[in-house]
Formats: C-alpha cells, sequence, structure tokens
C-alpha cells in the first residue's frame, strides 16, 4: 500500500504529526501509520505500547477529536495505525487550522480559512447577515431593473406591486430582520462601502504583462456591473463594439460575445467577494477574466469540459443570478464558453485555477506561434503557417525556395497541412496551386 490523499506513513511518531491529524478531520478524513518507513515497508517501533495509550489522550486535549488507534504486528515489527474520520466543525490545532491537498497538508490563512469555516458551520459568505446594513442601503433602481429581468426569465412568480422589503424577503435575502451579505452584493446602493474589493479591474496590455496601455475599474452592485462591464469593453477595449444583450456573433478579428458574457458572470457569481478584486486583461492575442477562489472541492479542471456538477461559491447569488435570467443552468457555463470558441473556430480556451483563483482565458487567433505548437506541428509546419499568415498565400515554388526542397516535397508538405485543415488549396495562379490559411 503506497502514500496517497488519505494515506501518510512515518517511521516515528512526533508531535508536529499532529498538524497530519488535523488536515485529515479537516479533509475527507485518512489514515497515519507510525512505523513504516516512506517506501511503505513495515520497520517497527520500540514504544508502540505507550503511544496506543498516549495518542488518543494528545487527540482529545489537543485538538478535541477523537481517532481510532490500532496496535499492527507484522513479522514482530510493532508498528500504530491511526484513523481519522472526517469531521463537520472546523477543527484546529493551537489556533492554526490545516486541511490535506494532494499528499501535502497547508495551512489555512485569511479569506480561504474563512471560507473554509463557514461551509464547516454550514453557511456561505453570501448568506451571512451583515449587520452595518439597513434597508436603506439598497439600490431601488436596480431592484426596480431585476423586477423587469424576472418578468423575462418567467423563473419566479412576483406580484407587480411588490415592495423591496417583500422581494428580498421572497429571495431569501433577509434573515430576523437584517439584510444578508447577497443583498448588499446584488442591489446595494453602494456595496463598496462593505465590500471593497467588489469593483472590477479591467486593462489593456501589449504583449505582456509589464505593457500596460491604459486600465479602469468599474464600481457597482453586482446586477449593475454586468452591464458596466460591457459598456466599458465596448467603448475603451473592443476594436469592435459587441452586442452583449441580443448575444450577435463579432466580427471574425475579434471575440466570440457568448463566451465573453459567460466568462464574466462566472467570474461574478463565482467569485470569493473578501478576497482580491476579479481582473479582465485584454491582451493582444487574447482575452483572460481572473478572479479570487479555486474550484470548488471534488471539481477538477477536466470536469470543466463536460456537464458537471453544481457547487457555487455563493449559492444566495447564483440561485438569484438564474432567477433573474443572468445564468443558465449550473453546471454549464464552462461549456458554454468552449463551445462558443469552437463555434468561431478558434482554440480551446484555458480554463483553470491559477494563483488562488480561477482563470479564464481566449484566443483571439488559432494560429499564433504558441497555439501552432500545442497543435503539435514542426518548427517547418509553423514557419509556414506563419508565413502564410503574414503574406496572405504561398505557391509551390515559394515553399520550394522556401526551404530547398524539391516540387515532390513541397507538394506533400502541403498536402498534410491540408489534411489537417490548417491550409486550403485555392486553385492556380499561373506558377501553380497556392494556398491560403483554411477557414
Amino acid at each position: 500500500m503506497t502514500e496517497h490523499q488519505n494515506i501518510e506513513y512515518k517511521s516515528n511518531w512526533r508531535d508536529e504529526y499532529l498538524k497530519w491529524i488535523c488536515a485529515f478531520a479537516n479533509s475527507n478524513g485518512g489514515r497515519l501509520y507510525i512505523g513504516i518507513d516512506d517506501e511503505g515497508k513495515v520497520i517497527g517501533i520500540d514504544n508502540a505500547h505507550e503511544l496506543l495509550e498516549q495518542l488518543p489522550n494528545k487527540f482529545r486535549d489537543i485538538l478535541g477529536v477523537f481517532a481510532e488507534v490500532n496496535l499492527l504486528d507484522e513479522n514482530d515489527n510493532l508498528h500504530i495505525e491511526i484513523i481519522v474520520p472526517r469531521y463537520d466543525v472546523p477543527i484546529s490545532l493551537r489556533g492554526k487550522y490545516y486541511i490535506r491537498v494532494g499528499s501535502t497538508i497547508q495551512e489555512l490563512k485569511g479569506p480561504a480559512l474563512n471560507e473554509f469555516i463557514l461551509k464547516r458551520t454550514g453557511k456561505t459568505w453570501d448568506d451571512i447577515p451583515e449587520q452595518r446594513a439597513s434597508i436603506d442601503d439598497i439600490d431601488e433602481s436596480t431592484v426596480q431593473q431585476f423586477l423587469k429581468d424576472i418578468r423575462k426569465s418567467k423563473r419566479i412568480n412576483v406580484e407587480d406591486d411588490i415592495s423591496i422589503e417583500d422581494l428580498l424577503m421572497k429571495l431569501r435575502l433577509i434573515e430576523s430582520n437584517q439584510l444578508k451579505r447577497g443583498s448588499i452584493v446584488l442591489f446595494g446602493k453602494d456595496p463598496g462601502k462593505f465590500y471593497p474589493n467588489i469593483a472590477v479591474k479591467i486593462g489593456k496590455f501589449g504583449t505582456s504583462d509589464t505593457d500596460l496601455k491604459f486600465h479602469e475599474v468599474v464600481e457597482g452592485n453586482l446586477i449593475q456591473l454586468k452591464d458596466k462591464i460591457g459598456e466599458m469593453l465596448n467603448s475603451k477595449f473592443f476594436i469592435h463594439p459587441i452586442d452583449f444583450m441580443g448575444m450577435q456573433r463579432v466580427e471574425k478579428d475579434e471575440y466570440p460575445v457568448a463566451a465573453i458574457r459567460e466568462m464574466i458572470l462566472n467570474a461574478l457569481v463565482h467569485r470569493n467577494y473578501i478576497g482580491a478584486q476579479t481582473q479582465i486583461r485584454m491582451y493582444d492575442g487574447h482575452f483572460r477574466v481572473w478572479n479570487d477562489g479555486g474550484l470548488p472541492e471534488g471539481i477538477t479542471e477536466e470536469d470543466l469540459k463536460k456537464v458537471h456538477s453544481s457547487k457555487p461559491r455563493n449559492p444566495l447569488i447564483a440561485d438569484i443570478c438564474f432567477k433573474g435570467g443572468y445564468i443558465d443552468s449550473w453546471g454549464r457555463g464552462t461549456i458554454k464558453i468552449i463551445e462558443a470558441c469552437h463555434e468561431a473556430g478558434l482554440p480551446e480556451p484555458d480554463l483553470k485555477e491559477e494563483q488562488g483563483g480561477f482563470l479564464s482565458k481566449i484566443y483571439k487567433d488559432r494560429f499564433t506561434e504558441e497555439q501552432l505548437k500545442k497543435m503539435g506541428l514542426s518548427e517547418k509546419q509553423i514557419k509556414v503557417v506563419l508565413h502564410v499568415k503574414k503574406n496572405g498565400r504561398i505557391i509551390n515554388k515559394e515553399y520550394q525556395k522556401l526551404f530547398k526542397v524539391s516540387r515532390e516535397t513541397a507538394t506533400r508538405d502541403l498536402g498534410v497541412l491540408t489534411k489537417m485543415g490548417i491550409l486550403k488549396s485555392s486553385g492556380s495562379r499561373g506558377a501553380g496551386s497556392y494556398y491560403t490559411i483554411a477557414p
């Protein structure tokens, strides 16, 4: 039996291994073996009987957990097995919290710790009452816009003359006469007063992260932000303005609007609101959105390429955005981004965890050197495609001269790129067939 996420081997006991017990209890449970080396070989320990009596008391007195401690014997080599169950309440070791990530343990700090404790207590961040807020902090115009939106979406029935307070009650945004955090994020007059990082940063970059051309900061509640961001992108960032509301296709040299809209909404709905600001970056060749907060537990990057279970970080906010028609069925957002890029003839987007958050990145051009390398093309093939991209076409004789090969070799090589769907044979112009970039 080898070490993995739920199994750890130690040659002997040290009190620092209490971190492992804490991490197992805060994760999915696990087993810690004392007297087995890293290779999984039983080497035994001399103080097995002492540990059998001492360890249960340590776990109880220091961690407040009860773990099963068993004495095992293999060929007269006594060793200890510690079986740690998963605890639904947060477990700390002298005020510090640890979790198991892969085969390592990590200490939880800051926003990650806050989110972990909330989950263990059966709460989410958006469901907590905001003691500093009152009904006067709700923006009436945003509420009216939401009422118009839900009448179009028809996902919830609401009376035409409903009051703001009754609407918030119906949406479960009030608890014991106190507004919840989700109500401020969605409908607040000035949500930045309560949560300073709610604003979204948008930057225009050149070829690298250090080449910042200009940037803007967009503020407001979530319902305002989803429209303001589109307006800002159209006015200052996109070469060709796009129709976010009509979901029309954009010009061929721009990005698919369906993908951009989904990227923005995913970031607004699923972000960690006590973490860093959401960042939208536009480069010469790609568009990216980053929001604080990684993937939910049990969801991998590969899962994002198929229909997956929905585990929203902010379920209250997500539910209201669904009712408003802003997002569709949960678990399909990333698939819609992939499909939109595929339909536009663009490379598959990057959807991954990065720097403690989640990054979605789409590319403008499938024929950049970076993308051609991802496709597995050789240096020679990449050179040909870039030549055609720059000059609009290539003929057989040009290929012969460029690579110093025979006509037969040029015909074969160009034929391979044609079969791959990268080039297209477009007839002849005196000197023979010429090839252009395939649509």
